[in-house]
């Protein structure tokens, strides 16, 4: 009798750990994806700054300029694989952008739009960073969810393995031009 009321008292906390362990591990991936919504949507707000000092030296481009304003309203939403593809056409048609500047000299020489391209630069490296801890806190919850013992408590209290966020930057995949003057 002792040593099974033993065994129940052990399976009791054991459980209790492994599920504190699932819940600890899915809030970090929560905290973790709300990171990468700061940092985007700090992106998307550098764009009608952006957009305005292109605009003003390049009065023909305004589509260009009026689909990327169109893209720049972040919906961070639970859907990684949604949220992912709606930042690779933004990249893209910030990346456009960007090229469309080196085309007017002028514009590359607008402090403004220097000052904006290096906060531009800034918000990438935090969206890595935040990318990096986000897929981070998914891994271990993936590997608590998808091991063994851990799975069955996981199975039976609902946890579910999160998909990791690639978010592929165009500047990442653009040849490297050397220029040799």
């Amino acid at each position: 009798m002792e040593i099974a009321l033993g065994f129940v008292v052990v399976l009791v906390c054991f459980i209790t750990w492994m599920y504190n362990r699932l819940v600890r591990a899915r809030n970090y991936a929560l905290d973790a994806w709300s990171g990468i919504g700061v940092q985007l949507t700090k992106r998307h707000d550098l764009i009608p700054l952006l957009a305005n000092v292109v605009k003003s030296y390049a009065k023909h481009e305004t589509d260009l300029l009026v689909r990327t304003t169109e893209l720049r309203a972040p919906n961070i939403s639970d859907d990684t694989q949604k949220t992912e593809q709606r930042e690779q056409s933004f990249g893209k048609q910030l990346n456009q952008i960007v090229v469309l500047a080196e085309d007017y000299p002028e514009i590359k020489a607008d402090q403004n739009f220097q000052r904006l391209q290096d906060n531009l630069v800034a918000v990438e490296g935090d969206i890595e960073s935040a990318r990096r801890y986000y897929n981070g806190a998914v891994r271990d919850l993936n590997v608590l969810v998808e091991s063994f013992p851990s799975n069955l408590i996981a199975r039976q209290f609902s946890f579910e393995s999160r998909k990791f966020f690639e978010l592929e930057l165009p500047a990442m995949r653009a040849t490297p031009l050397i220029k040799l003057s």
